[in-house]
């Protein structure tokens, strides 16, 4: 009896929904896809999102950008951080978090992670009062939240002021407070792999009046910033419009309309992602070297990936796992690899930041596992691909020590 072999794609989206197609070609038709070229009486698609967003999160504004790369950089301006300043953030995170960081002429500390993934909180506090950072680009890095209230009393206590990295967070919660409320700002992505696809683009959120009057500034708004309708009223620009340089990163009506009829979708994406993520879990519950990251009952989380521990697995034996995994369809991700791979790397391979040792977070990566978990799988597929990681785990897991560190090669 032959082995069975998962036949899907790790990279294929679904669909962009048929509302969203129609309206981007009513954009392409009338040719008005600049943010601040509109007819008269029109309204944006770009205002319009922000205003829809912020509705759906609970923000009171909110500011469509280009990126969400572009999102956690302008935010940091906004917020006043400058050029050789300390800024906290998670050493288990993706380089466009520290990347953003180092743009703006700032300095990363990152702050080591625990086994659940978050940030450690006793190590957060150290790392604050030995750099005098006074702001946290908090990564909630493949999904998963740390315990959010203790999180903000600390940060409070500390004098430090929070930036929340949303990427992969757009529709959690924690105790149901939507990700993205608890920081002065939150910043999220709608990278074709994040929860709402444009390809590209971002959106800061806040309740902060002078923090998103900047951003808006900054983003490229020149005069116009009374176009924004999720935007502060006009007099708290009156004080900066001529004193914020124009860092332009607008979102433009195209993607705008893309992304419109994809928000009344999220709730229902959140939903099918968790019972992917669940099958997932049950799948590989119990197996023998295999540990689990256990998620809190106060977290409403996004199952878009998934990650698994291989803890005390030597290099050699977890790329003959990998390989095993791939030989039958199953693409995984692996943190502990001496050199990034495609989206993969950590914070030994950013050489724009300060050396840093940090054998906590070098523990956990060197036995992550990660998996894209995209929405055209279906729950049957999970298990399927569950049973493939089971079996291979145990196979090398339990057998004999391989000779050497061969890594499989994704495309």
């Amino acid at each position: 009896m032959s082995e069975e072999r998962f036949e899907g794609s790790f990279t294929q989206q679904e669909p962009i929904p048929e509302a969203g197609i129609e309206a981007a070609i009513a954009v392409l038709r009338h040719g008005r896809l600049h943010r601040y070229n509109t007819a008269a009486g029109e309204v944006a698609e770009a205002a319009l999102l922000e205003e829809e967003f912020a509705d759906l999160i609970g923000a009171k504004y909110c500011l469509a950008v280009a990126s969400g790369g572009y999102a956690l950089g302008c935010a940091l301006r906004a917020l006043g951080v400058q050029a050789g300043d300390a800024v906290l953030t998670n050493a288990f995170t993706l380089a466009p978090v520290p990347g953003a960081i180092a743009a703006v002429g700032a300095r990363p500390v990152f702050v080591e992670v625990t086994d659940q993934l978050v940030l450690d909180f006793d190590d957060l506090a150290a790392k604050a009062r030995a750099s005098g950072a006074k702001v946290l680009m908090l990564s909630h890095m493949r999904g998963h939240l740390c315990d959010m209230e203790a999180l903000v009393a600390l940060c409070d206590g500390l004098g430090v002021r929070i930036i929340e990295d949303c990427a992969h967070t757009m529709g959690a919660a924690w105790k149901g407070v939507a990700s993205g409320r608890h920081g002065v700002v939150g910043c999220y992505s709608m990278q074709t792999y994040k929860h709402l696809n444009a390809g590209e683009g971002g959106f800061l959120i806040s309740d902060d009046p002078q923090v998103m009057a900047r951003a808006v500034l900054l983003s490229g708004s020149y005069m116009l910033y009374a176009r924004h309708r999720a935007a502060p009223p006009p007099e708290a620009f009156e004080a900066v419009r001529l004193q914020v340089p124009n860092v332009s990163g607008r979102m433009d009506n195209l993607r705008a309309a893309i992304l419109r009829p994809q928000l009344p979708l999220l709730a229902d994406r959140v939903a099918r992602w968790a019972e992917c993520y669940q099958a997932l879990e049950a799948g590989l519950r119990g197996v023998p070297g295999l540990a689990l990251v256990e998620r809190p009952d106060e977290e409403t989380y996004v199952g878009s990936s998934f990650q698994f521990l291989l803890p005390d697995w030597s290099a050699a034996r977890i790329g003959a796992f990998l390989g095993r995994a791939l030989a039958r369809g199953v693409e995984l991700k692996w943190f502990g690899a001496a050199d990034p791979v495609a989206f993969t790397s950590r914070y030994q391979h950013w050489g724009y930041a300060e050396a840093q040792c940090l054998p906590q977070t070098d523990r956990i990566l060197a036995g992550l596992v990660d998996m894209r978990v995209p929405l055209t799988f279906s729950v049957e597929d999970c298990a399927q691909i569950a049973r493939i990681i089971r079996a291979e785990a145990l196979v090398v897991g339990q057998g004999p020590e391989p000779e050497a560190v061969v890594l499989p090669v994704i495309q």
